[in-house]
């Protein structure tokens, strides 16, 4: 996956150092100019996106309700490093579905809410160009540390936070190649009406020792 970083000063706010600009991509295949292809790589990630299924496990979970409009979803998600586990909001306030100088896009956009490690805002788009066939995952991320009150934690995310978020987002180009490649997306199963994606994931045996953190963000 492609990532171009860059990072402007942040402006006045409650927040802790700097924004952070970020874009990436990942070229997941080439359909027959025109419209997307039923079932084709387009329709396949697409799928994968709607579902939350293109995160690492090993760093990021979520959870949402799918009955729930995707604009407006409310979504908790968990962050996973080493034998900590964060537990935070965000909700997702924008949708986008449209074609745009002949270039089709479909995504959607999640803010996160009070208590999460960050303040800020992470778009996932895919898009197809009706003129080559090619179709891209997309990333676009704008972001900044909240104040987190908790010193060890504040600590380990100045020190980790940005190499930890910038490795997610190559695994995510990764893991959104290998999906679409691998065939239609498998839809998680609802428990009591909440999914919990990605659905492929491998419990460790230390996973049920891991200290579990709500909020731990202002």
């Amino acid at each position: 996956m492609g990532v171009n970083y860059d990072e402007s000063d942040a402006p006045d706010g409650p927040g802790d150092g700097d924004w952070h600009v970020d874009s990436g991509y990942s070229v997941l295949g080439v359909e027959p100019p025109g419209d997307p292809v039923p079932g084709g790589p387009w329709e396949r990630a697409c799928a994968i996106v709607r579902a939350y299924e293109f995160t690492d496990h090993r760093l990021l979970r979520g959870a949402y309700r799918p009955a729930a409009p995707l604009l407006g979803r409310d979504m908790i998600l968990e962050g996973r490093f080493l034998a900590l586990r964060f537990y935070m909001g965000v909700r997702v306030t924008a949708t986008r579905d449209e074609t745009v100088d002949g270039t089709r896009v479909w995504g959607w956009t999640y803010q996160t809410l009070q208590g999460h490690l960050e303040q800020g805002k992470l778009t996932y788009e895919v898009t197809k160009d009706l003129a080559t066939g090619q179709v891209v995952f997309w990333i676009h991320a704008y972001s900044r540390r909240s104040r987190i009150p908790n010193p060890v934690y504040r600590t380990g995310f100045r020190v980790f936070g940005r190499w930890v978020q910038t490795d997610f987002y190559r695994r995510v180009g990764r893991r959104m190649h290998e999906l679409v490649a691998a065939g239609p997306a498998r839809d998680p199963e609802p428990r009591d009406g909440l999914v919990i994606a990605p659905v492929d994931r491998d419990e460790r045996w230390w996973d049920a020792l891991a200290l579990e953190v709500p909020n731990p963000g202002e």
